[in-house]
């Protein structure tokens, strides 16, 4: 696997790619490139990597764009830092990305803690060379119960998250990847090796990263980053999300973005990436190539 900085144009990549960008602070992002045409930036959730949006991938790559997915920092193959987990770096991550790859008129995906990266972006880089941005199941505006934030998530939820990730991370997990797409006794909307395959890319990353990180979309305040959002937007948010409930989210975020097409799926899991994933990617690919 070789950097990108061998390469003397990002074209060189072809049709299927890849490779490390390096960052400020010398963190290496592991990134994937496929396909020609408009770019896509697939910006993953957590605690997961850039393989979650393997059923997205293809059909976008088959309708003529290009997609570029990578892992977060703590993440994934991408380097395990000590810090740098807050949104402003993570979007310097995601800008890294871009500016590297020189990528112009790009379609910004982000899912659940990958909305906030998203969001950050416009706050603090503007919409210069970005032509539309969707947000699925994302933690915006502001996850967090405050007085002037009545519907958000009260504190003690997030700490019951931090005591279970220090006492004992590997069953937290196990239990999260059944929430993540509500997965009961009665409802089995994914397999038990889909789950386990999540469990292991979960597990494999960062324990600093997993809490800092959750930290982070605990507690950051998207409201004025979504305010300055001036391209068009599809916020997509499941009415059944058990991880980031629609009425602390999406309900409230797509009431701050001047063009904003928000669509509710019902009874869709917070995992809609797989559970409704026909559904999903045909709204992808209709709103990027629209």
């Amino acid at each position: 696997m070789e950097s990108i900085q061998n390469y003397d144009d990002a074209a060189d990549f072809g049709e299927s790619t890849d490779f490390y960008i390096e960052t400020e602070g010398d963190v290496s992002l592991y990134v994937k490139n496929y396909g020609d045409g408009k770019p896509v930036v697939l910006v993953h959730g957590w605690p997961l990597s850039g393989e979650m949006w393997e059923y997205q991938i293809e059909a976008l790559v088959n309708n003529g764009n290009r997609v570029i997915t990578y892992d977060r920092r703590g993440f994934g193959k991408s380097s395990q830092p000590w810090e740098g987990y807050d949104y402003d770096t993570l979007a310097e991550d995601l800008k890294a990305v871009i500016d590297e790859l020189e990528l112009t008129d790009v379609t910004l995906v982000g899912f659940s803690m990958g909305g906030g990266e998203v969001a950050r972006y416009f706050g603090k880089y503007g919409s210069h060379g970005i032509s539309k941005a969707i947000f699925i199941s994302a933690v915006t505006p502001f996850m967090l119960q405050t007085p002037d934030n009545p519907t958000g998530v009260p504190q003690e939820e997030f700490t019951k998250i931090e005591t279970g990730l220090r006492e004992d991370r590997m069953a937290f997990l196990e239990g999260f990847s059944k929430k993540f797409y509500n997965v009961g006794l009665l409802s089995k909307p994914v397999s038990s090796a889909y789950l386990q395959n999540d469990f292991n890319i979960a597990s494999a990353a960062s324990p600093r990263a997993t809490i800092q990180c959750m930290k982070s979309f605990a507690s950051t305040d998207f409201r004025a980053d979504l305010a300055l959002i001036d391209v068009p937007v599809l916020m997509i948010h499941g009415d059944a999300d058990q991880i980031v409930p629609i009425k602390a989210a999406s309900e409230q975020a797509a009431k701050l973005i001047k063009n904003c097409r928000y669509v509710v799926y019902e009874g869709a899991p917070h995992g809609l990436c797989f559970t409704e994933k026909q559904k999903l990617t045909s709204d992808l690919i209709a709103f990027v190539n629209s």
